[in-house]
């Protein structure tokens, strides 16, 4: 399981909302910043409005996992912060990937773009 290195407080998040591009689809809302690092870092925020926090900690798992399987098909040296719409809480795994891969083709963060 690889690791990867996590947004941790308040000004990293408001760095990448202030100057950071969005782009959105129907579940994720995904904010990038690019960066002079050789890595990137990814955060994530699954507001109240999703649900309880059964249902937050699950949709926070699947973005987590869809990242995870596919940070080593991202370009690097960028800020990610994605957040849930309320929609979100009832897709299952693979609509999670499939939106979380469409924002980043939709930022031009893929390696590859000739999916």
């Amino acid at each position: 399981m690889k690791h990867y290195i996590s947004l941790k407080n308040r000004k990293e998040f408001g760095d990448v909302y202030q100057c950071g591009r969005s782009f959105a689809n129907k579940y994720l809302v995904m904010y990038v910043l690019e960066k002079n690092d050789k890595r990137n870092r990814f955060g994530m925020s699954v507001s109240k409005k999703v649900g309880n926090s059964v249902i937050r900690h699950r949709v926070t798992r699947l973005i987590r996992e869809a990242y995870r399987l596919h940070q080593t098909e991202l370009k690097t040296g960028y800020d990610i912060v994605v957040v849930a719409r309320v929609n979100v809480k009832d897709c299952n795994y693979w609509e999670v990937e499939r939106a979380f891969m469409h924002v980043c083709r939709l930022h031009h963060l893929l390696n590859k773009e000739d999916d």
